[in-house]
């Protein structure tokens, strides 16, 4: 398996480009490796090398991924994270530990934790309901990825209306967060629960607008008739 990863960067290495690697870093805030490719780029390589490795075992395919991880570069956990998620038939209740393991160890940048929490960790959700109370010990995590997780972890279910008690949950928990990366998170969970449930979304903000952080407030609203939009926003 060892020579699949280095087949893989190799490609990504030639695919590389130092342009485009300056502007990523314009993205993040916190300091994140990279290669410089185009997300569709790295998408097609990722799922050109799937192939690959598709007939080996859920546990060696997760090895592959954690090596990926590993790296601390966001191509190669993008790929991971497409990998991890082409296995979703095939979840089960123990995959739990080896997801927040990834991230609570690995996941470095908002990129990297959306995309694996959105798609990978979502779907689990999704399958096993019951970890949602996982979801709620994540946000009392020093790090601050395992809580904006605990939030965008539910961005899928929420656009079918799913969660909602839960979604109010970890808002409530994660409300007076002073990392803006947390407030982003949950004010996004709020903004995509506000499709299905808008009268429920404004009226928890109205009620939380006093002490709710502007930039989460912001996002929660973003979506919505420009007339509540003022109501949320009044003073």
């Amino acid at each position: 398996m060892v020579p699949i990863i280095e087949n893989l960067r190799q490609t990504l290495s030639e695919n590389s480009n130092e342009q485009l690697k300056i502007t990523t870093q314009h993205f993040f805030k916190e300091g994140v490796c990279c290669y410089g490719i185009r997300s569709a780029t790295v998408g097609k390589i990722g799922k050109e090398y799937f192939k690959a490795i598709k007939e080996l075992s859920k546990a060696e395919i997760f090895g592959l991924c954690g090596q990926l991880w590993q790296s601390g570069y966001i191509e190669e956990s993008i790929i991971a994270c497409n990998w991890s998620y082409n296995l979703n038939k095939k979840f089960e209740p123990d995959d739990f530990k080896v997801f927040e393991k990834w991230i609570n160890n690995d996941v470095n940048n908002w990129a990297s934790c959306d995309t694996f929490c959105n798609h990978t960790v979502g779907k689990f959700i999704e399958m096993y309901p019951t970890y949602l109370t996982d979801l709620k010990r994540w946000t009392q995590s020093d790090n601050r990825w395992m809580k904006r997780a605990a939030a965008v972890s539910l961005i899928v279910p929420a656009r079918e209306g799913r969660f909602l008690k839960e979604i109010f949950e970890i808002a409530d928990i994660l409300l007076l967060d002073g990392d803006d990366m947390v407030q982003k998170g949950y004010g996004w969970m709020l903004k995509v629960a506000s499709k299905k449930h808008q009268k429920a979304v404004l009226e928890y903000v109205v009620a939380n607008k006093a002490v709710m952080p502007r930039i989460a407030l912001r996002y929660a609203i973003e979506k919505m008739p420009a007339e509540l939009r003022k109501i949320a926003m009044e003073k």
